[in-house]
């Protein structure tokens, strides 16, 4: 039984049924086909403007080229201390846009604090060669601890970068989770709010194979294209991206999907409460859990064969762990966590 993350949990029937509809077919090839142009549309409607969607494989990709767009020289991009972007890509936005560098602003439960983002884009002085220039900032929807930005907290961090001319990226593999628990629409919880790029994913929601890159601007469709071409993501067969937007947009399914791995992630949040042996880092607003658990607790989950994730947060805002020996660890609930998984779990906590 898996709680280390929700890419082990496959993809939806749905998205299987729809891909084998695809795949029945021939189609023109590079996004020259009807499913792409469906999936674009959705897009446009879920986010009530005109965007311009650019379908990538992996999350990777999708912010690197999106970071990468927004590249100038001197650029300095501006993430959380815990960021993905800064410590889990292996250096592949740099690598897209050589020369940027990226900067880190701690905050406390994952979100850079506002009052620390507005003192390091004011140490950028005006046209000063040696230091560099702020471009973007990058925000992730959930975060890296489990938690989501609201609305007035991306419009606040907006605001800030505006004042700077530097854009604002959110990146977007856990977005469904985060409006499932938000309540806002796609639209408020993005451009509405200040946002000018997303990297969008629904893998984790339930997808096999689903990242795309959302410009809020359409102006920026024609050039953006080529970065798209020169990132080797220009896939020739791109109508089995496309048509699991499709499956994971239309009805909601993604939303209904996140919604109840949401659910499930609370329920494993409790569990871990009611043992001695766990202590919550921080009560769970999407589907990823951060708890403490001494050796014990990590010996019994070991045994019953539940699979966890240790973890490492850098910020210096979280909390120091109950006991010296006592660890880090996620837990990630997926659509297809059940009430029977949660249940083995607090049994196998009791021993």
């Amino acid at each position: 039984m898996s709680f280390g993350s929700d890419n082990w949990a496959g993809a939806s029937n749905r998205v299987m049924e729809v891909l084998a509809e695809a795949n029945a077919e021939l189609a023109p090839a590079y996004g020259n086909d009807h499913w792409t142009g469906r999936a674009r549309d959705i897009l446009s409607d879920q986010f009530e403007k005109d965007v311009a969607a650019f379908f990538v494989g992996t999350g990777t990709a999708a912010n690197s080229l999106a970071l990468g767009a927004y590249a100038r020289a001197g650029g300095i991009v501006l993430a959380h201390t815990d960021a993905h972007l800064a410590h889990d890509e292996a250096g592949a936005p740099l690598l897209f846009s050589p020369g940027m560098q990226i900067e880190l602003v701690d905050g406390p439960n994952g979100r850079i604090s506002p009052k620390a983002l507005a003192a390091r884009l004011k140490s950028f002085g005006e046209r000063d060669v040696h230091r560099g220039r702020p471009v973007a900032v990058s925000i992730t929807n959930v975060n890296e601890l489990g938690q989501c930005y609201s609305t007035a907290d991306v419009a606040e961090i907006a605001a800030l970068a505006r004042r700077r001319h530097c854009a604002v990226h959110m990146d977007g593999a856990r977005f469904v989770n985060a409006l499932a628990h938000t309540g806002a629409s796609p639209a408020d919880l993005t451009w509405r709010a200040g946002v000018d790029v997303l990297s969008l994913g629904l893998t984790k929601a339930g997808a096999w194979c689903a990242e795309a890159v959302i410009l809020f601007d359409p102006a920026m469709r024609e050039d953006f294209a080529y970065r798209h071409k020169q990132g080797a993501q220009l896939f020739s067969k791109n109508r089995f991206a496309a048509a699991q937007f499709v499956a994971m947009l239309e009805d909601n399914h993604a939303l209904g999907l996140a919604t109840h791995a949401n659910r499930m992630g609370r329920a494993v949040a409790d569990a871990l409460t009611r043992s001695e042996a766990a202590a919550l880092l921080l009560p769970p607003q999407a589907n990823e859990v951060f708890a403490f658990l001494s050796p014990a607790a990590r010996d019994r989950l070991t045994r019953a064969q539940i699979t966890f994730a240790p973890w490492q947060t850098r910020s210096a805002h979280a909390a120091a762990p109950p006991e010296p020996d006592w660890m880090l660890c996620r837990f990630v609930a997926s659509f297809r966590t059940s009430d029977a998984d949660v249940a083995a779990l607090e049994r196998a906590l009791t021993g």
